[in-house]
């Protein structure tokens, strides 16, 4: 009953028959579409075993492995035969390092110390040019000047300080003199022939302490003139 209902497009005798070979056309269509292949090929391409699987990279190493293996198991053998025996080779090194120009350098150093101690020898020799003690005689000399020449009297500090330092050079002097008399005593004759320095020194103390007294007593006296002219002045 289905053709009665059916209703072709085109005009057709028969609705039954328009019917069966309308639904034979769609289903041989149906099989076409399903049966229908893409113009261009989006599958996957064509997979290769020796693309994925090589042969001979696997074949090389498992050469090379074996030439490890091999020589790791001789170096395991020589070494337990070293460990076993003393081993067949000398590997301790008795011999002494040395240079080409070692002597040129020793007899180098040899010079440099020997100029070294020269100049030390020569150092240690050498006495100052200046003389602390003709400094002070100077100082002395200067001031006995300024004493001479000043309007009022030096502070005593000053004086005390030049006459403790007179009697230490003549108490410095008589203790030379009395050594040289002991070794004079003791029979050098060499230095007894020869004058003393101490008793010179001693000499020249006593006249500086002299020269200085009088340097005191004078400025002593200039001041007491400086007063009297004062009164006088005062006075008139």
């Amino acid at each position: 009953m289905q053709h009665r209902a059916y209703q072709p497009i085109l005009p057709c005798g028969n609705k039954y028959l328009q019917h069966k070979w309308d639904k034979s056309h769609y289903e041989m269509h149906k099989k076409k579409v399903k049966s229908a292949e893409p113009t261009v090929n989006t599958s996957q391409p064509q997979t290769y075993g020796h693309l994925h699987l090589k042969m001979k990279k696997l074949k090389l190493e498992e050469e090379r492995m074996g030439i490890i293996q091999r020589d790791n198991e001789l170096l395991l053998e020589k070494i337990a035969f070293i460990m076993r025996t003393t081993g067949r080779i000398d590997n301790r090194n008795c011999y002494e390092s040395r240079s080409l120009c070692r002597e040129k350098r020793q007899q180098e150093l040899h010079r440099v110390t020997k100029e070294n101690q020269i100049i030390v020898e020569r150092l240690s020799r050498c006495e100052s040019r200046y003389s602390a003690k003709q400094w002070h005689e100077d100082w002395l000399r200067i001031e006995r000047y300024r004493e001479s020449i000043a309007r009022y009297p030096r502070s005593k500090s000053l004086t005390e300080a030049q006459t403790k330092f007179i009697k230490k050079e003549a108490k410095e002097g008589r203790r030379e003199k009395s050594d040289k008399e002991k070794n004079c005593s003791g029979g050098d004759q060499s230095e007894c022939s020869a004058p003393s320095d101490g008793s010179n020194s001693i000499e020249k103390t006593e006249t500086d302490t002299k020269d200085v007294s009088k340097g005191f007593k004078s400025a002593e006296m200039n001041n007491a003139d400086t007063q009297d002219s004062a009164t006088h002045k005062e006075i008139a």
